[in-house]
């Protein structure tokens, strides 16, 4: 070795074989031959030589001084799980040398993220994966830059010699640089200048995924949450149920790692798992900012604690737009619903309020009614920089985890009020620039419902009604009514009973009632607004009209057609007479009055005028406009109810192109298309298409619509219907109790709707030879409607002029008038049986899309 002076040290000369468990027994045979030599020269270079068919090659020369550096630690004893993303670190790192292979763990702060790489490098060390670890903590630049210089040449003793050291080395090194948080710590100034080595990297800021491969490290598994608390609660465990238990601990921790070892720790030192659920869910903040007890935890900081230290160093749009998305719905977070209340021309009726809205929509990127992405972006960019929401690619839209939501609340709570408040006001202002948008709107509903706490509280009046208006598009009637009744009663009190605002909110709540069944009530609020409207306005008034049409209405869904009827021509003639023939008004009250005769069965007169209404539309509107597309699936109803299954499938299938073309596949005035079509083929016997279809409406409806939604559960009940017919009963009969119970709850016991499904259960009962059981639910059924039709009586109406308003003499010589005034005077047919339901969807075609089953 030339003239350079060594220290020889010499390796034994081969390896033994495998001694007894725990340091017993004898080890095997030691290998043959010389073996690794390691020498070390007095200026401190030093080599190993690998001898091999006696010939010795040095591999790499590496630096040798005093300085300790630091050793990966080693994972906690009760580190479980994971396994998968364990899998999917080796496989990476198992790719071919030679090349740079950087993965990077990265989430939320409590994770888990670094007891898994520590895992990570226990199981690879025990298969001699790498030549050697090195660990680095990257918290600070300061930190990481500490720890590198430990690995420098005694002569070197800077972090750039350490790094050259390391490019030098052509052996499979793995460095480890944990808790890379800080979205200042440029990570890369720190990687050797080489091609080649191994780096694993944990951190919370997702930022620096653009350097390698990444894996999100979020909730546990269920299943491995709850053995992680079962170890560490150790001797504490010993109820009967404690697997139970233990689920339903973590289930309320959302199985996130750093809840479920401090709870664990807290058990093993203070409690029992049943105590410590009741504790929890009545003292979670409490528990959730301790760090005194940690136990076997290897956490040094509590669940709170840990992320203060990301919340602290937010700016503070930052820390607003986290509480804001805190109050929300934690999942479905769009940045739409800010653009489009900051772009709103809604007028809240607090002028103070207003500012301070329009204040907090500054700060996020909306000012004097403009929306500046960018800043919006940079802000949400900051939040995920730490992890504080995830993003989904899928449908570009933003996630909070429960937790995190909880602690930002909790943490913030002073100014709590005003920010949940505000977030309401956006949701409403977001509403109201676009109410056509149906899935906008839906999306709307989560958040909404996540704040329903306030909806009984005072509030602008004008978030109450756009947040009715949320509840109403998507069938939520127990919110829908709550805001409704809200709205009403502030208005009673603030503008008196007949103000034009009251007797708005006053229908508006009938309304609400009606679609709940219940007549009475419905009636009762839009006989007060009729008589107070006919009073103050006239009886032909629009609004007038309006009130005797809604009326009218609730007659119908009674049975009550003759009133309906006498109602429906008062309003048509008088439209004819101020509107004209051929208005949309008049020739909406044309389908309204046709409808009514269909449900007396009286098929031919209900054709002849939606012949009269679809002839005029299609030549004042155009063959396809959504008002048009409604009157030709009024008109394919009628022939189906014929049984004109031909016709009625042509005009369909006209009908649900056109709406698929113009409206798209997932439209709801589509999917009602798509529902009709599949009744008529049941009701041809094609049960395999009509199942097809049902279950596509079904499916989407439960994403677009969720799966309480009326209009989900009426699918729901066409369906099992379906199934019921091809002999499919367990199927039909799961589906039926599904539809029934959701019924019951949304709608009442005493719906029509209920009712039907108790029917419909009863009939598969009946086919399954369940006698008894289905006798049970028929009466149920009937006892219900006779408590509904004896609460429902006729409510006295101020003199009403609709005989003089339907007269002969009120009729002109229009082929549609002459029509109605002839099918008029006819002699009322018998009621035939029929079933239908109508669908709750408010789409651009209005309450006419009507689906039936």
């Amino acid at each position: 070795m030339d003239s350079e002076k060594y220290i020889n040290i010499e390796a034994p000369g081969g390896t033994g074989g495998p001694g007894g468990h725990s340091g017993s027994g004898s080890g095997g045979i030691g290998g043959s031959g010389q073996g690794t030599q390691f020498h070390l020269s007095v200026d401190g270079t030093s080599h190993w030589n690998i001898n091999s068919g006696g010939a010795s090659k040095t591999v790499f020369s590496t630096a040798v001084n005093t300085k300790q550096r630091k050793l990966c630690p080693l994972p906690v004893r009760s580190f479980t799980g994971r396994q998968e993303t364990l899998q999917e670190i080796h496989r990476y790192f198992a790719e071919a040398q030679g090349t740079r292979l950087v993965f990077i763990l990265h989430g939320l702060g409590g994770s888990g993220k670094s007891q898994m790489a520590f895992k990570f490098v226990q199981e690879a060390q025990d298969k001699k994966r790498f030549s050697d670890v090195f660990f680095i903590d990257a918290t600070s630049e300061e930190t990481a830059d500490a720890d590198l210089k430990l690995l420098a040449p005694a002569s070197d003793n800077t972090s750039e010699a350490a790094l050259s050291w390391l490019a030098s080395n052509h052996n499979a090194w793995l460095i480890v640089f944990d808790n890379a948080d800080d979205v200042g710590l440029d990570i890369a100034k720190f990687f050797p200048p080489c091609t080649f080595g191994s780096i694993l990297i944990t951190t919370r800021n997702q930022q620096l995924c653009i350097h390698g491969v990444d894996s999100q490290v979020s909730n546990m598994t269920l299943h491995d949450a709850s053995n992680l608390l079962l170890r560490l609660a150790g001797r504490k465990a010993v109820e009967d149920n404690k697997e139970e238990l233990a689920t339903a601990i973590v289930k309320e921790l959302h199985c996130f790692a750093l809840a479920v070892s401090q709870a664990g720790g807290y058990i093993n030192a203070r409690g029992d798992l049943k105590s410590y659920l009741a504790l929890y869910k009545s003292s979670y903040d409490k528990l959730l900012q301790r760090n005194d007890i940690q136990g076997q935890s290897q956490y040094k900081t509590a669940v709170y604690a840990t992320w203060n230290l990301s919340y602290n160093r937010l700016s503070p749009e930052g820390k607003l737009l986290l509480q804001i998305f805190s109050c929300l719905h934690h999942d479905g977070i769009r940045k739409e619903i800010f653009e489009r209340a900051s772009l709103s021309r809604l007028q809240l009726d607090d002028h103070h309020f207003q500012v301070q809205v329009n204040q907090v929509l500054a700060q996020l990127g909306g000012s004097n009614k403009t929306w500046d992405a960018l800043t919006f972006n940079d802000i949400v960019g900051e939040l995920q920089a730490y992890s504080l929401i995830e993003h989904n690619l899928h449908d570009q839209s933003f996630s909070v985890h429960p937790l995190v939501q909880q602690w930002s609340n909790d943490t913030t709570k002073q100014n709590m009020g005003f920010i949940q408040t505000c977030a309401l006001a956006i949701i409403a202002m977001s509403c109201y620039f676009n109410t056509e948008d149906f899935k906008h709107i839906t999306t709307l509903l989560h958040h909404m419902t996540r704040l329903s706490q306030f909806f009984r509280k005072p509030m602008d009046l004008r978030i109450s009604v756009w947040l009715a208006y949320i509840a109403d598009r998507q069938g939520q009637w127990n919110d829908s009514e709550l805001l409704h009744s809200t709205v009403f009663e502030r208005r009673k009190s603030l503008l008196g009973k007949e103000h034009p605002h009251t007797l708005i909110s006053m229908n508006s709540l009938a309304s609400i009632y009606s679609i709940q069944g219940r007549w009475s009530h419905a009636e009762a609020l839009q006989v007060a607004v009729l008589n107070s409207r006919k009073r103050l306005l006239g009886e032909e008034h629009p609004d007038t009209l309006t009130s005797i049409a809604n009326l009218a209405w609730t007659y119908s869904k009674q049975g009550r057609w003759t009133d309906a009827e006498a109602l429906q021509v008062a309003v048509l003639n008088s439209r004819k007479r101020l509107l004209g023939e051929e208005h949309p008004d008049t020739l909406n009250s044309i389908a309204e009055l046709a409808l009514t005769y269909s449900k007396q069965g009286r098929w031919s007169d209900a054709e002849a005028l939606q012949v009269a209404v679809l002839d005029s539309q299609k030549r004042l509107l155009g063959e396809e406009h959504p008002d048009t597309l409604t009157s030709i699936a009024d008109l394919a109803w009628t022939y189906s109810i014929q049984g004109r299954w031909s016709d009625a499938e042509a005009l369909q299938v006209a009908v649900l192109d056109s709406r698929k073309r113009l409206l798209g596949e997932e439209h709801p005035d589509t999917l009602t298309s798509i529902a009709n079509l599949a009744r008529t083929y049941s009701k041809q016997g094609r049960w395999s298409d009509a199942q097809a279809l049902h279950v596509v409406v079904l499916e989407k409806r439960k994403t677009l619509l969720g799966k309480e939604h009326p209009d989900t559960l009426s699918s729901m009940n066409s369906l099992a219907w379906t199934y019921s017919k091809q002999g499919r009963w367990s199927d039909a009969q799961g589906l039926h109790v599904v539809v029934l119970e959701k019924r019951k709850t949304l709608l009442g016991e005493e719906h029509p709707d209920t009712l039907l499904s108790m029917n419909n259960l009863a009939y598969v009962f009946e086919r399954q030879g369940r006698h008894s059981e289905a006798k049970a639910l028929r009466q149920a059924a009937q006892d219900s409607k006779q408590r509904k039709d004896a609460a429902s009586k006729p409510t006295q109406i101020e003199k009403l002029s609709s005989a003089k308003l339907a007269s002969a003499a009120a009729v002109s010589a229009n082929t549609v008038s002459l029509s109605l005034h002839e099918t008029h005077i006819k002699n009322v047919k018998k009621p035939r049986n029929w079933k239908r339901v109508f669908t709750s969807c408010f789409g651009s075609t209005g309450e006419r899309n009507i689906e039936h089953v």
